[in-house]
């Protein structure tokens, strides 16, 4: 489940930084356009909170607000998510990770 790093990590993108989208603009990625400032839709894994289950590491949909589990977890509801609705960008929520991953460009942001 999550600790008090996960959520002060979830607190901050609730409220991220203005300018959030244009700070990675320059980064290779077609899909660009489609981040957006969310909110995520969970204090954790949304698919696994409703199973009982258990997860890795948190991502978040830059497009709708979805928290997913990462690949290392066993469900991997994090590219279920891109699979099944197309929202390209995912952000990590661990603390001390401020990366981005494109699943349609396949590249880190």
């Amino acid at each position: 489940m999550m600790n008090s790093d996960s959520e002060e990590n979830v607190a901050k993108l609730r409220n991220p930084p203005s300018g959030l989208s244009g700070r990675f603009r320059r980064a290779g990625c077609s899909h660009l356009d489609q981040v957006h400032d969310v909110t995520p839709s969970a204090q954790g894994c949304e698919e696994c909170l409703k199973i009982g289950d258990e997860w890795v590491h948190l991502r978040l949909c830059l497009t709708c607000g979805h928290v997913g589990c990462c690949d290392d977890s066993k469900n991997k509801h994090a590219t279920r998510h891109f699979r099944t609705t197309g929202h390209p960008i995912i952000a990590s929520l661990e603390p001390g990770e401020e990366w981005l991953w494109c699943y349609v460009d396949e590249v880190p942001i």
